[in-house]
């Protein structure tokens, strides 16, 4: 079996050397991916259509009615939302129906989850 080197971090914390290096590594990885998701899921209007969504499928005319948002802002809202892999459309005759992905409806069941009252 092989010595570890371990090295010191400021004053008397040590860490061997193979696990500071996935450290840095960790550090160094690119997040661009999780910080646009953070970001689009940090806005209150996009969580509520999520919540929406939860319930049923729906066109956004249906969230217009539901909210006091414009036709324009809560299509951009769904817009981001889907590019986010979140939501997805279909067309029905005229309609432009929204749903939650599978990786959307999991991912709000994971946050209902955590935010639960128990």
């Amino acid at each position: 079996m092989s010595e570890k080197k371990i090295v010191e971090v400021k004053d008397a914390y040590c860490l061997p050397e193979d696990v500071l290096d996935a450290v840095h590594t960790a550090m160094n990885e690119d997040v661009g991916e999780i910080v646009s998701l953070f970001k689009v899921l940090a806005d209150p209007t996009r969580l509520r259509i999520l919540k929406a969504l939860e319930v049923q499928s729906l066109c956004v005319c249906v969230l217009v009615e539901c909210t006091d948002q414009k036709h324009s802002a809560l299509s951009y809202h769904l817009k981001l939302l889907k590019e986010a892999g979140i939501v997805d459309s279909r067309r029905e005759r005229s309609f432009q129906i929204y749903d939650l992905t599978e990786f959307g409806s999991l991912l709000l069941k994971h946050i209902e989850k955590h935010f639960e009252k128990t």
